[in-house]
C-alpha cells in the first residue's frame, strides 16, 4: 500500500471541524405593519426591511387585515395603529395579542387610549415624532424578547395611571368611540391580554376559534366591530365628563389627526414632519378644518375640539 505521508507535511489530516457550522444564523424577525396611511406603511416597511435581522411579511390598512395577516404569516411582532377605518386598532388588539406581541405605533397620544391599549395586551406604545429610526428597530427586537418600550407620552400616561392607583383590569373612558364593540361583538374577549403560542391560535386561512382558554375569534365577531371612529357617548362615565362629541364636525381621519396636533400645540412645521406631508398640505387641511369648526383661529378651533369653548359643554352639540 502506498505511503500516505510526505517528507514535508506528514500524514494528511481531515479538515478541522468548524464549531459554528452547527448554529446557522437565526431567521429574521417577521413583522406585520398595520396603518391606514399608505405612506407611513411604505416608510416603515422600507426602514425595517433594511435591517438584516428583520423582514416585513405583510402590510395592513385596518384591524381586520392585520388579524388576517397575523393568522397567515405568524409574525414575531405586529406594529399597530390606533385610528383606522373599519376595525380600529384598539378593537383588534385583544385578538392580535393572542397570535403575536403587539406594539402600538400611532399618532394618538391621549392617556386614556394609552392605558386601554396596555390593558388589552399591547407590549409597547410608540408615538410618532417621539422616537428615532434606531429606537424603533430596537423596540421591535426587544418586544419579541418581552421587553416593553414606551415613548415619553406613553410613559407619562402609564405613570399617571399608577399614581391614580388604577388596577390593570380597570376600564377607562375612551375618546372617539374607540374599542366600543367589545361589549356586543366579543363579550369578555377584550380583557384577554395574554400572549399565547401561535400554535394554539387559528391555523392560517381559517378563522376558527383557538383552543381554550383563549377567547373565541371569528370573522363574524370582527365584522361586528364599530367602523365609525368619530362616535362618542355623551354624559358622565365613572365620575368624569365624557369626551366631547366630535362627530358633528365631520372631519376626515387626516383632518382629525391634524386637529389633535393643533390642540396639542404643534405648529405647521411640526405637524408636517410628524405626518410626513408638506406644510402646504397642512395649511390646506387647516383651512378645511376651520371651515368645518366655524373657527377663525387655532385657539378657537382647539377649544371647540376639546370641548372647552365657552357655552359648548362637553359631549354637547
Amino acid at each position: 500500500m502506498p505511503d500516505q505521508t510526505t517528507p514535508h507535511t506528514g500524514p494528511q489530516q481531515p479538515p478541522a471541524h468548524n464549531p459554528f457550522e452547527a448554529f446557522p444564523p437565526p431567521e429574521p424577525l417577521k413583522v406585520v405593519v398595520a396603518d391606514d396611511n399608505p405612506v407611513v406603511r411604505a416608510g416603515l416597511t422600507a426602514l425595517l426591511s433594511g435591517r438584516a435581522d428583520i423582514t416585513v411579511v405583510a402590510e395592513a390598512a385596518d384591524g381586520r387585515q392585520a388579524y388576517e395577516a397575523a393568522v397567515q404569516h405568524r409574525p414575531d411582532v405586529v406594529l399597530l395603529d390606533v385610528r383606522m377605518p373599519g376595525v380600529d386598532g384598539i378593537s383588534a388588539l385583544p385578538y392580535l395579542v393572542q397570535i403575536a406581541p403587539v406594539v402600538m405605533l400611532t399618532y394618538s397620544r391621549e392617556s386614556e387610549i394609552v392605558q386601554e391599549a396596555l390593558r388589552r395586551g399591547a407590549g409597547g406604545y410608540l408615538v410618532h415624532g417621539e422616537f428615532t429610526a434606531d429606537q424603533l428597530v430596537a423596540a421591535v427586537r426587544d418586544i419579541k424578547e418581552g421587553r416593553a418600550h414606551f415613548t415619553p407620552t406613553a410613559a407619562g400616561a402609564l405613570l399617571a395611571q399608577l399614581r391614580q392607583g388604577q388596577g390593570a383590569g380597570g376600564g377607562v373612558s375612551l375618546p372617539e368611540g374607540l374599542g366600543q364593540a367589545d361589549a356586543s361583538a366579543y363579550g369578555n374577549a377584550a380583557r384577554v391580554s395574554t400572549y399565547v403560542n401561535p400554535e394554539h391560535a387559528a391555523p392560517p386561512g381559517n378563522l376558527a376559534p383557538p383552543r381554550p382558554p383563549v377567547a373565541t375569534i371569528s370573522s363574524e365577531n370582527l365584522s361586528q366591530m364599530q367602523p365609525d371612529v368619530g362616535q362618542s357617548s355623551s354624559g358622565w362615565t365613572s365620575g368624569r365628563p365624557a369626551a366631547p362629541d366630535r362627530s358633528r364636525f365631520q372631519l376626515s381621519t387626516r383632518e382629525a389627526e391634524i386637529m389633535d396636533h393643533i390642540a396639542s400645540g404643534m405648529n405647521n412645521q411640526q405637524i408636517a414632519a410628524t405626518c410626513f406631508i408638506s406644510e402646504k398640505t397642512v395649511k390646506n387641511h387647516i383651512n378645511r378644518i376651520f371651515a368645518k369648526l366655524h373657527s377663525t383661529s387655532r385657539s378657537e378651533a382647539a377649544a371647540k375640539w376639546l370641548g372647552t369653548a365657552p357655552g359648548s359643554g362637553r359631549g354637547l352639540g
